[in-house]
C-alpha cells in the first residue's frame, strides 16, 4: 500500500512540474507566472480542487507518442473566490506552448458543463500558441466544442477570460464570446492572423504588440475590457470583479457589508454643473460620490471614453452604471459608445444587476464618418438594450438630454422605473440656438430678434419642468441628495417583476 501512495505522490509531483523546471524558469524569465501559480493567486487559499491531473494526449503522429506530459497543457478544476464557487481552467505554456489538443479541449469542456449544471462562473486563463498542429482537425474539433459551450453558457453563468500570453487563430474566439476579457500589458496579445501572415497576404509590416497587444484591444478594437501591468494585478482585479457578480442567472448578486450612510448628503454636487452650459465637468466625480465608499469598478475605461460603464454598490448591492462623459466629445453618443454601453446593459440585464443611468447627452455625433459607419444601427443597439431590459432602471439627468439621445438613455418611454432630473437639466428636441434657427428662420438676418427668440426658447425648454409636467420625469431632485434618492429608488425596486413577451430570441440590430 505504501508503494502505491508513494507512486501517487511521485506522479502528482511530476504533473505539477508541467513541461519541466527549465520551461518554468523561462516562463518566469518572460515576467509571467506559471499556470498553477495563477490559479493559486486567483482562488482562496487551499480552495482549489483539481480535475484530470493525469490526462494525457492520444496523438501518435510526428513522434508525439514519446512525450505525454500529465495534464496535457491545461489545469482545470474549481475553487472559491471570497467563499463563492467558481470553475477555472489555466493553460500551461510550458507544455507544448499551451497548445490545444483533443484531450486539452475535453478537460475545458468538462468544467464548462459542470459550471452550467451547477450554476457557477467560469474563469479561463489563456496562455496558448493555438491549435496543436500535430493533431490536425482533432484540435479544431476541440475548439469548436469549447465554442459551443461558451454559447450555451452565455447569459447563464458569468464567463471571464484572462489573456496572459499569446492567443491566436481559433483561440481568440472563445474569449470573444465570454462576458469580460482582461489582458496583461507587454506579455499578452490576441489576433486571428499573426504578423507573419499579415505581411505575406497584405504586405503590411506590423509587430505582434501593434497588431493585437493590450493597448490595441483596450483603446482601438474594444475586444478587451481592461489591461493590467502584470499577472498579479490582473488576477487581483478579477477577484474584485467577481465580487460584484451573481454566480448565475437565477441568483441575485452578492450583498456586501457597507459602512456608508445611504442618506449621505454631498453638498459639493450642487456646484458640479458649471454655469456655462458648454463647459465640461467630470461625470466620474458624481459616480464616486454616490457609490458606497466611493468604490467604482470601471469596464472598458480606455475605449469610447465619451461613455462610462462599470459597477458600484448601493447599500451593499451591485448596480451597473452607464454615464455620459461631458469631458469627451461633449458626451455625445457615437458608434463606439453605443456598442460599448449596449453590451454592458445586456450583461446587467442577463444577470439581474440593476442599472443606474447618468445622463448629459447633447445628441448623436454628426458627420459622414458616423453615418457611413452605421451609427443608425449601432445607436439602435443601445436603444434596444435599454428597452429590452427588465431589471430595475433608475435614471438621473444632470444637464443636457437632447433629441433621440434623450430617448435612448433609459428614458421613461423605455420602461425606466425612476427618472429623476437635477434642476440644471435641459430636456428638449435640440439646443436653443439650433431650434431657434429652424423655428424662426425668417428672422435669421436679424441678430437681435434671433437672440431674443433664443432666450425665450431657453427659458421655455432649458429646464426639466416641461418633461416633469408630462410625467416623463418623476421628480426634480437636489443634486446633493442624489445618493439618498437613488438608494431609496433601488431599494423599492428589489421585488420588481417584469417579463417580456415570449419569443425564441430577439433580433437585436447587430
Amino acid at each position: 500500500m505504501k508503494d502505491i501512495l508513494t507512486e501517487l505522490e511521485d506522479r502528482r509531483a511530476q504533473a505539477r512540474l508541467g513541461g519541466g523546471q527549465a520551461r518554468i524558469d523561462a516562463q518566469h524569465g518572460r515576467g509571467k507566472l506559471t499556470a498553477r501559480e495563477r490559479i493559486e493567486l486567483l482562488l482562496d487559499e487551499d480552495s482549489f480542487e483539481e480535475f484530470d491531473m493525469f490526462v494525457a494526449h492520444r496523438c501518435t503522429d510526428f513522434g508525439m507518442e514519446k512525450q505525454k506530459p500529465a495534464g496535457d497543457g491545461v489545469i482545470t478544476g474549481w475553487g472559491t473566490i471570497n467563499g463563492r464557487m467558481v470553475y477555472v481552467f489555466s493553460q500551461d505554456f510550458t507544455v507544448f506552448g499551451g497548445s490545444l489538443s483533443e484531450t486539452h479541449a475535453q478537460k475545458i469542456c468538462k468544467i464548462q458543463d459542470m459550471a452550467i449544471q451547477n450554476g457557477a462562473p467560469v474563469i479561463g486563463i489563456n496562455d496558448s500558441g493555438g491549435a496543436r498542429i500535430q493533431e490536425g482537425v482533432a484540435s479544431l474539433a476541440g475548439y469548436a466544442e469549447v465554442f459551443q459551450r461558451n454559447i450555451m453558457a452565455s447569459g447563464v453563468v458569468p464567463q471571464i477570460s484572462l489573456i496572459m500570453g499569446p492567443c491566436a487563430g481559433g483561440a481568440v474566439y472563445s474569449p470573444a464570446m465570454t462576458d469580460f476579457i482582461f489582458m496583461v500589458r507587454d506579455t499578452s496579445y490576441m489576433f486571428v492572423t499573426g504578423p507573419d501572415v499579415v505581411k505575406t497576404v497584405t504586405n503590411e509590416q506590423v509587430t505582434a504588440e501593434e497588431l493585437g497587444g493590450a493597448s490595441t484591444h483596450t483603446k482601438k478594437s474594444s475586444v478587451a475590457d481592461g489591461a493590467f501591468e502584470n499577472d498579479v494585478e490582473a488576477l487581483a482585479e478579477v477577484r474584485r470583479l467577481v465580487d460584484f457578480l451573481p454566480l448565475n442567472n437565477r441568483e441575485k448578486p452578492p450583498v456586501r457589508p457597507f459602512f456608508d450612510e445611504p442618506g449621505r448628503v454631498e453638498e459639493s454636487l450642487d456646484t458640479l454643473i458649471p454655469e456655462n452650459a458648454n463647459t465640461p465637468y467630470d461625470m466620474k466625480e458624481l459616480i464616486h460620490k454616490v457609490a458606497d465608499e466611493g468604490d467604482f469598478f470601471e469596464i472598458q475605461e480606455d475605449f469610447a471614453k465619451n461613455i462610462i460603464t462599470g459597477f458600484i454598490r448601493l447599500e451593499g448591492q451591485s448596480v451597473g452604471v452607464v454615464a455620459n462623459q461631458p469631458m469627451v466629445l461633449a458626451g455625445c453618443l457615437d458608434i463606439d459608445s453605443s456598442r460599448k454601453a449596449a453590451r454592458f446593459v445586456r450583461f446587467c440585464d442577463a444577470f439581474e444587476i440593476p442599472i443606474l443611468t447618468l445622463v448629459d447627452v447633447p445628441g448623436f455625433l454628426p458627420g459622414t464618418g458616423q453615418e457611413y459607419g452605421g451609427v443608425i444601427k449601432h445607436g439602435a443597439k443601445l436603444l434596444f438594450a435599454y428597452g429590452e431590459a427588465t431589471v430595475p432602471k433608475v435614471t438621473v439627468i444632470t444637464r443636457k438630454a437632447y433629441g433621440g439621445a434623450y430617448d435612448v438613455m433609459a428614458s421613461k418611454h423605455l420602461r425606466g422605473d425612476f427618472n429623476y432630473a437635477w434642476p440644471t437639466a435641459e430636456i428638449a428636441v435640440m439646443g436653443a440656438k439650433g431650434a431657434t434657427e429652424i423655428i424662426h428662420r425668417g428672422d435669421l438676418g436679424n441678430a437681435e430678434k434671433i437672440a431674443k427668440h433664443t432666450a425665450d426658447y431657453e427659458e421655455r425648454f432649458a429646464n426639466p419642468f416641461v418633461a416633469a409636467e408630462r410625467g416623463f420625469i418623476d421628480e426634480v431632485i437636489m443634486p446633493h441628495s442624489t445618493r439618498r434618492r437613488i438608494s431609496k429608488a433601488f431599494a423599492s425596486l428589489r421585488t420588481k417583476k417584469l417579463t417580456n413577451p415570449w419569443k425564441k430570441h430577439d433580433n437585436i440590430p447587430l
